[in-house]
């Protein structure tokens, strides 16, 4: 887009917008014009003070744990960012869907310098609540996006200069943004090209991670160019197309809206490439393009589950899922999606780290409901007095502090798709009445007055609790547990796994263990699988990637392993009812943690991959 010819020429701009009310044209790029105009629609005051409340605590903890996957496909690019932004006076900042900053790393004095500004994780850049800027105007735009100096609405966003680019899925969903910022003052010529590269690289891995078991062509025009991130990617189920890239779609003059509908055949002339080495590939166009495939062990369904992005206001992301599940586990999910798909209501139980969400994800993913969105709840992480407010959403002006538009609540987020509703046993006893009231009326009524709203939503509960004993306790509803929990389905905790080792060792493939070249030895295989394991999947994925990292040879060994675990004396592997002896098991591993890091709460719980509510619920230091 083109550039401003100088900063007075910018100044120009701004007073014929703000102060007079005209329409800058040439003056600015018309993208940077277009959403002032949306900011200034949205009642924004270029000369407001910004009073941005960033997520903290555990709210930021649950935040970053729900986009965890998120953070690992796009490790690699981030980390090549970050050793560029710190020579260069700069950070890189990664994103969820809605713009909630999920981590900003770099030069150490320009992130303090960005903290001022609230460029800080936790902190939602969306146009409606930051104004113009990088991360938020790719957004809305959905292309990368240069905004510098005076272009931001805000005049204290004037210090910086800022890149970002969106990150799509394999359906064109938003995935998060990826950004880099500096000083305005400095010209960052190269900013835009890096992001733009490092965005098609982590599009790339996402769509090869989100098609693991499917089958996916690769085309391009050069052959050459095939297996690089410039490559098109499209995925079949059967012979129907549910999933593109960016490439693919140029090549073919395909449109996101287009999945799921169009067939191979409607494309190309050619049959369908049948090996790894490309082959001449004719469109229905007449072009010719190159293309082979690559053949996964499974058909499925492949258009992405959309997912939460934090606790205050979620919006349709695209996570990739990456499940690894054993038969039990695919019978359960099997079970899970018949329930979905009659619209009866149904209960995930499992401990902290088993994966109900990755479930809940996988459920929706495959289920009639697929192409509605879900909306992931975790009620647990909400303060008493805000949970209202999110879930049923409010009229402008409800209480202190209330949007002047209001919210229409995380409920209505739901309709056409799945609610999952994560640690249901930890809504308060007032609120579940209410709740009830929604699922009984199937329609959801605004704080502070207004209309009913009519909703239609599948559910999906979860809960470490046993929901029957906290009704028996006088906790929780029964009238509401009977509505939502009309089939309980379970998930068993690693150290109940019958093939643990299988698991670790797929594990270790799949974190890349194999392909850098480092091996578990079978001590240290026997180890790892005699382990407790309390935090579970989440703390068993910890401890493999920590391993991978840090591992000094190319075999591990026991005496590589965390020191809580080569302390741990073997167990035998415990029978489905043996509870009070499991229960046992976890809180001495608890304890263990909590001795080790010498009482330190936070510290023991990111050791065990759990939560610190889980470690002061379990265990009372």
């Amino acid at each position: 887009m083109k550039r401003p010819a100088s900063a007075g020429t910018l100044e120009t701009a701004r007073r014929r917008f703000f102060d007079a009310g005209l329409l800058p044209h040439g003056l600015v790029p018309e993208l940077i014009l277009q959403s002032w105009r949306r900011c200034r629609d949205h009642g924004l005051s270029a000369d407001e003070r910004l009073h941005v409340e960033p997520a903290a605590g555990a709210a930021l903890g649950e935040f970053k744990e729900r986009h965890e996957r998120l953070q690992q496909l796009c490790r690699p690019e981030v980390e090549a960012l970050y050793a560029d932004a710190r020579a260069t006076g700069s950070i890189v900042v990664l994103t969820a869907p809605d713009g909630v900053i999920l981590d900003a790393l770099g030069h150490a004095d320009f992130l303090d310098k960005a903290a001022r500004v609230a460029l800080r994780p936790g902190v939602p850049w969306s146009e409606t609540a930051i104004g113009t800027n990088a991360i938020g105007t790719a957004l809305v735009e959905r292309r990368a996006v240069e905004v510098r100096g005076g272009e931001h609405y805000f005049r204290p966003h004037r210090m910086l200069s800022c890149s970002a680019a969106p990150i799509l899925d394999p359906t064109g969903q938003l995935a998060g943004v990826l950004d880099l910022s500096g000083e305005a003052s400095v010209h960052h010529t190269h900013a835009l090209g890096m992001v733009r590269f490092a965005v098609e690289q982590i599009e790339h891995r996402l769509f090869m991670h989100s098609f693991a078991g499917g089958h996916v062509v690769r085309l391009h025009a050069v052959p050459g160019l095939i297996g690089t991130p410039r490559e098109g990617l499209l995925a079949f189920d059967g012979d129907r197309i549910v999933g593109a890239n960016r490439h693919a779609l140029a090549l073919t003059g395909l449109s996101w809206d287009e999945l799921g509908r169009r067939r191979y055949a409607e494309l190309f002339a050619s049959p369908m490439p049948r090996g790894e080495e490309p082959v001449e590939l004719r469109s229905q166009a007449g072009t010719t393009l190159h293309a082979c495939l690559r053949s996964g062990g499974s058909r499925t369904r492949a258009t992405m589950a959309a997912a939460p992005h934090g606790t205050a206001a979620p919006a349709a992301v695209r996570t990739p899922p990456a499940p690894l599940f054993d038969a039990e586990q695919s019978r359960v999910l099997e079970l899970a999606l018949r329930l979905l798909d009659a619209d009866l209501p149904f209960a995930l139980i499992g401990e902290t780290g088993t994966g109900k969400e990755v479930f809940a994800r996988e459920i929706h993913r495959r289920s009639r409901r697929g192409d509605g969105r879900l909306v992931a709840i975790n009620c647990a992480a909400f303060p008493e007095g805000l949970i209202e407010a999110e879930l049923f959403g409010y009229v402008g002006g409800a209480f202190t502090g209330a949007r002047r538009e209001g919210a229409p609540g995380l409920l209505r987020e739901a309709d056409g798709g799945v609610l999952f509703l994560d640690e249901i046993g930890d809504m308060p006893l007032a609120l579940q009445s209410r709740f009830l009231r929604v699922l009984q009326e199937r329609s959801v009524s605004p704080l502070g007055g207004g209309p009913a709203v009519p909703v239609d939503f599948a559910i999906i509960c979860a809960t470490h609790r046993d929901l029957q004993s906290e009704v028996e306790a006088g906790r929780f509803r029964a009238d509401l547990y009977f509505r939502i929990a009309q089939h309980v389905l379970r998930l068993r905790p690693v150290r109940e796994l019958d093939d643990r080792a299988g698991l670790i060792r797929r594990l270790w493939r799949e974190l890349g263990g194999e392909a850098a070249g480092i091996a578990i030895g079978d001590a240290a295989l026997d180890v790892l699988c005699a382990a407790p394991w309390p935090g579970n999947y989440r703390q068993l994925t910890g401890t493999l990637r920590a391993l991978r990292i840090l591992a000094p040879a190319a075999v591990i060994e026991p005496e590589h392993l965390p020191a809580e675990l080569r302390r741990l004396p073997p167990q035998p592997p415990a029978s489905p009812d043996a509870h009070a002896d499991l229960h046992a098991l976890t809180e001495a591993a608890m304890r263990h943690a909590l001795d080790a890091c010498g009482g330190n709460v936070s510290a023991a719980a990111r050791r065990l991959g759990v939560s610190r509510s889980t470690l002061y619920r379990r265990v009372r230091p």
